[in-house]
């Protein structure tokens, strides 16, 4: 079937490989292939690494590469350039490593990863935009782009300066539709503009927007007791168009089941179902929380190795619950002796710098010390 638009026959749920399952530390390699097996049989073929991913491509080779045919999956790896890149030839290097851990001579999809004002301007010095061009020369990618946490004004001077980068990958949810730090709308619109076609990542938002005890995931299920919450966030995203997939970080068989039976029989969301996520937008916003996917980046540049994802969870528990005792006693489980601590951050905001959702890093761990701290104390 010919294509009118880049990835418009590939099937629209993708497979990211950035939040495996755990078994003792490791991924759970069992359940991982069971997955692996779940989602092509139901005939969706797209799956979503990083070099900068811990064990995530070595992951892929031994669940997809050597278990399955070449021609039965797509695979997309991203180069970061933000991981201390000073010279050229270090682009080259990392993308060899990245295909010896996948198994592979080639791959379908190649990004520049994460992609925002400060990390452009690395991109340009080291002429990245070249080197993937070179990339695609050479048939190491069949397709290179770029994955964005920029503004829509850098969006759109990347597309005007680089035609060449085939598709973009974008932050995409109902709840960053019109949040002003993302500005997922006028990301989308960018795109369309230039006709690019698009991933997007984040669909629920890691999860906030797929279910749990929140008041939105209770509202939308007295909406449509039948319907999944998850699958509502979904069908927002899967709509849109020019669309290549959605990545879904799934975790287990369930997810990949429901996820595949929502776009299976997908039906695009009715006026009264736009309406009812709008309010589902205003409940979420109206309880205070950190922004936190839980995408490691964070930790993947602290110094201190804080468990950032870890400990912002915690004082969201606190902020939604209220519940000091409680918080505490999971502060205290996650600071033992041998633990890097909140109280331990340098205050360099390294983390800050390659955080994708802007979040006040530093600032947010020393309010948790400060409320947790005392309470801590009585649990040693």
């Amino acid at each position: 079937m010919t294509e009118k638009y880049l990835g418009e026959n590939i099937p629209k749920l993708g497979f990211g490989y950035m939040r495996l399952p755990l078994r003792d530390g490791k991924f759970d390699e069992e359940a991982v292939n069971g997955m692996v097996d779940e989602f092509l049989a139901h005939g969706f073929s797209y799956f979503d690494t990083a070099y900068i991913y811990e064990g995530s491509e070595e992951a892929l080779c031994r669940s997809l590469v050597r278990r399955y045919p070449r021609e039965r999956f797509q695979i997309a790896t991203k180069l970061a350039v933000m991981m201390g890149m000073s010279k050229p030839e270090q682009q080259q290097a990392q993308f060899d490593i990245s295909l010896n851990r996948l198994g592979v001579d080639f791959v379908d999809f190649y990004l520049v990863h994460g992609l925002n004002g400060e990390f452009i301007k690395i991109a340009d010095s080291l002429d990245t935009w070249g080197y993937m061009r070179g990339v695609k020369e050479k048939g190491l990618a069949k397709h290179i782009g770029f994955s964005f946490h920029g503004t829509p004004e850098e969006l759109d001077d990347i597309l005007t300066k680089h035609p060449e980068m085939e598709f973009a990958q974008l932050q995409i949810n109902y709840l960053d539709w019109e949040n002003p730090e993302v500005q997922s709308r006028r990301l989308y619109e960018t795109v369309r503009k230039h006709n690019t076609p698009f991933t997007i990542m984040e669909p629920t938002k890691a999860g906030l927007l797929a279910g749990g005890e929140s008041k939105a995931a209770a509202f939308l299920k007295e909406a449509n007791p039948d319907a999944s919450v998850a699958s509502w966030a979904f069908r927002f995203a899967g709509e849109l168009e020019g669309l290549i997939t959605v990545l879904s970080g799934m975790g287990n068989l369930e997810q990949i089941r429901d996820n595949a039976g929502t776009f299976k029989n997908f039906r695009p969301l009715t006026a009264k179902e736009r309406a009812l996520i709008g309010e589902a937008v205003g409940i979420i916003n109206a309880t205070p929380r950190i922004p936190c996917t839980a995408c490691r980046y964070c930790l993947t540049h602290c110094p201190k190795k804080i468990q950032i994802p870890t400990f912002i969870k915690i004082y969201n528990d606190l902020l939604v619950y209220k519940d000091r005792s409680s918080s505490g006693y999971s502060y205290m489980l996650n600071t033992g002796a041998k633990s890097a601590k909140p109280a331990d951050c340098a205050r360099c905001k390294e983390c800050e710098r390659h955080c994708p959702q802007h979040i006040e890093i530093s600032d947010t761990l020393a309010k948790l010390v400060a409320e947790l701290d005392p309470v801590r104390s009585q649990f040693v």
